[in-house]
């Protein structure tokens, strides 16, 4: 078997200073050029490229091998570097070159797949299939780069915070969380199952009890809900939990994180402390609990203006206790045509809404798809709310408080995005406090924690816990950057007469109780601290910060669309033999070949 080169400089780190230095590099050939008496190749690793030339003065058995190169191929090369008359301002390493005086070919490569370049334009799904040669991309080395970086700064910061790393199970019991569990079916414990964990909620806070103090890991989730850009059915959190501490300190810690992740991660030198805007602020304002504050946009009520008009859409809306409310997009009007405004009536109906009444300001008039409803006078009263001047639009929902919400939240975000409003390089971090405690269902009549049973109430909403539910106020606190949630957590409930207050709020009996949080629950009678803690989505947070456009960019082998493994072709079918160990009948598979 050949030696192998013993690497001295990685390709990307080679620059001037070296010129005239003998050197070693190991990596992929990017592409090959013969010119006649010439052989330029551009081999590249992890850190960049660097241009290698064969020249007619090595022995003509060398400059035969080389010229047997092809794209992919591995190879270790010996070389001097010189300075190169052809500069490449484009390159890192284009200021010098490689005069070859040795090659090792260590593995031949078929033509790939896919381009190995960052603008391939190729499928998601070839991509991932080939995901091993997706990932040898300068931008996809980079990102996992970053990624080790963060991760490594996250444990040293929180380290020298006083945190413990602790692993926590993944084979747990299935526990109410929000959405659907993995369940692992038990061989040694036949009709039984675990489930792999949506967070480490409950393990982390019997840390606590535990007397661990302060708590972090850096751990996988699951959650087998439909997928999207920002959403895999396994992600990783930085998750976290401290006792003896209250929501201030909680948020001083986590701001001294996110200040030197952008210090020494992107030297970026953030304010603190972050503005904190409080939950029913946020949605007044914005329609959204993780508001984008990098433009404006902002929601404006309409119900005094419209109570009595003739428009029977918005009266009727009022009389069943909704809202009318818009925004004005500054210079929106010459943006916006019909066809426009059309389209964005049929998106804002994914949202619940009905329709969206639109209103043009102009220098002498104002048109409006409502004008045989409302006086030029009632419509220039609706545009001075907004403080609209010539050439803006003001566009309006009304329905019930949320639908109206979700969509004018949605069209700020969607109507900045499509006139480059939305900065990748502006960074606005906030956090959203006083959440709501309870959500309603109006089909149930019931009332769900927003959050988790073990948040705990704002003290002085304590007195309307049983009378006023929809009143109470939580300890709890998302952080946001550019109108995407980073993380969120809370202040959790320790004392048990308030524990047994909330359950009984939510209609637990005491059996649902014991099933859903029964050693949570027993753990809790001999001491629980006054703790609390937050939870990072780290490869959300990894994306907005390398200004990617999903998470798929930033995991090493993600699932597609259908949560399926291209790589891997996972999930796939098992054989009959270990459906029988488990005591499992596919009965789903039996329905479809009884149908075939």
């Amino acid at each position: 078997m050949e030696q192998i080169f013993k690497r001295t400089h990685m390709c990307g780190v080679l620059n001037e200073n070296n010129i005239d230095e003998q050197v070693v590099i190991n990596g992929w050939i990017q592409k090959r050029r013969n010119l006649g008496g010439l052989i330029f190749c551009d081999v590249r690793d992890k850190t960049g490229i660097v241009q290698v030339v064969f020249n007619d003065q090595i022995p003509q058995e060398l400059f035969e091998k080389a010229d047997r190169l092809r794209s992919e191929y591995v190879v270790g090369i010996k070389g001097t570097v010189k300075e190169r008359e052809s500069k490449n301002p484009d390159l890192p390493t284009g200021s010098i070159e490689i005069f070859a005086d040795d090659l090792m070919i260590y593995s031949a490569a078929d033509t790939p797949p896919i381009y190995i370049k960052d603008d391939d334009n190729v499928d998601d799904n070839l991509r991932l299939k080939y995901r091993y040669l997706d990932l040898r991309k300068h931008q996809m080395q980079q990102n996992l780069t970053f990624r080790h970086n963060l991760t490594k700064l996250a444990r040293d910061y929180f380290d020298s915070q006083g945190f413990t790393e602790v692993e926590t199970p993944m084979l747990i019991k299935s526990t109410p969380e929000g959405a659907r569990d993995y369940l692992v079916p038990s061989r040694v414990n036949p009709g039984a199952f675990y489930a792999l964990p949506q967070s480490p909620q409950m393990f982390k806070q019997l840390l606590m009890v535990a007397g661990t103090d302060r708590y972090m890991q850096i751990v996988k989730c699951f959650r087998d809900e439909d997928l999207r850009a920002d959403r895999q059915p396994e992600f990783t959190q930085i998750d976290l939990e401290m006792s003896f501490v209250d929501q201030d300190d909680v948020i001083a810690v986590q701001e001294g994180f996110l200040k030197k992740v952008f210090k020494d991660l992107m030297n970026i030198e953030l304010d603190t402390p972050f503005p904190r805007i409080p939950y029913d602020e946020a949605m007044e304002r914005y329609g959204s609990d993780k508001p984008d504050t990098r433009f404006g946009f902002e929601l404006k009520k309409l119900n005094d203006l419209v109570t009595s008009c003739d428009f029977k859409v918005f009266t009727d809306a009022l009389a069943a206790g909704g809202d009318v409310r818009g925004i004005c997009i500054d210079g929106g009007a010459a943006s916006y045509t019909r066809k426009k405004i059309d389209k964005l009536t049929e998106a804002v109906k994914s949202y619940g809404a009905k329709g969206m009444v639109w209103i043009k300001v102009e220098d002498d008039k104002i048109s409006s798809s409502v004008n045989k409803f409302f006086s030029p006078e009632a419509l220039r009263e609706i545009a001075d709310v907004f403080d609209a001047k010539a050439g803006d639009l003001i566009l309006i929902v009304s329905d019930k408080k949320q639908v109206v919400f979700d969509s004018l939240g949605f069209l700020r975000r969607h109507i900045a995005g499509e006139l480059g409003l939305l900065d990748d390089n502006k960074y606005q971090l906030l956090w959203v406090v006083d959440f709501p405690l309870f959500e309603y269902d109006e089909e149930t009549g019931e009332y769900h924690a927003k959050h988790h049973p073990f948040t705990s109430p704002n003290p002085e909403d304590l007195e309307f816990l049983e009378s006023d539910p929809g009143r109470v106020k939580a300890q709890a606190y998302d952080i946001v950057l550019n109108g995407v949630e980073l993380g969120g957590g809370s202040i959790r409930i320790h004392d048990r007469a308030l524990q047994e207050r909330m359950f009984g709020v939510l209609g637990l009996s005491p059996q649902e109780i014991d099933e859903k949080f029964g050693f949570l629950v027993e753990a809790f009678k001999y001491g629980a601290p006054p703790h609390g803690g937050l939870a990072y989505g780290l490869d959300r947070l990894v994306m907005l910060l390398t200004h990617q456009s999903s998470i798929r960019e930033v995991i090493a082998f993600p699932k597609n669309q259908a949560a399926q493994c291209m790589v891997s072709e996972a999930p796939g079918c098992v054989d009959q033999e270990q459906l029988d160990e488990l005591g499992i009948a596919v009965t789903a598979a039996k329905e479809e070949e009884a149908h075939q």
